[in-house]
């Protein structure tokens, strides 16, 4: 099981068993308050739609990733591009401003013929059922290295549990991805 404290670190880009440098102190230091985690970070719970015949993702080990696991999805390329996607429901509401942060980690495992990266047409928290509007996110390229993406941005309003996740829209060609863990943290009222 995947801790809150490890999600933090993957948030805040603290490799895997990184410790921080000691530095002499007058005065001790207050520790930074702890992110709220809102869902289910292990790849093998996120809830992957649109692959052809109803296939699932394969489930894989990499040491090179953190917490050693992805899930690998093969994308037709044909059809829109959130026709395709990876979704992880919000175990827990948010407040209205909250700043919230999805992180994930992802490469391109095959990329299209001639490309040498992939496309996340939109890493995004959306609404959990129709409309599924978008509250915030952004697109992003990925390449072969396993690499940590951050998308951040603010709740518009208060929302209960359930009705928000963290989703990516990965139907921009046909290529095989990765993604690992993907967290959703909520750092409360900050600006």
């Amino acid at each position: 099981m995947i801790t809150r404290l490890a999600l933090a670190a993957i948030a805040l880009s603290i490799p895997a068993g990184a410790s921080a440098p000691l530095v002499a102190q007058t005065a001790p230091a207050a520790a930074p308050a702890e992110p709220d985690v809102l869902n289910n970070a292990n790849p093998d719970s996120f809830q992957v739609y649109g692959l052809p015949g109803g296939a699932k993702p394969a489930s894989i080990k990499d040491a090179k990733v953190q917490f050693g696991k992805a899930i690998r999805i093969d994308t037709p390329g044909s059809g829109n591009v959130w026709s395709v996607g990876v979704n992880s429901p919000l175990q827990a509401g948010v407040k209205k401003g909250d700043k919230l942060l999805i992180a994930f980690y992802a490469r391109v495992e095959k990329p299209a013929d001639g490309a040498t990266t992939a496309t996340i047409a939109s890493a995004q928290l959306q609404l959990a059922a129709a409309p599924y509007t978008k509250l915030f996110g952004d697109g992003v390229t990925v390449g072969p290295e396993w690499k940590l993406y951050k998308v951040t941005g603010h709740a518009d309003r208060d929302y209960a549990k359930g009705e928000l996740a963290a989703a990516l829209h990965v139907n921009t060609a046909k290529q095989t991805l990765d993604i690992g863990a993907m967290a959703v943290l909520d750092f409360g009222q900050k600006p």
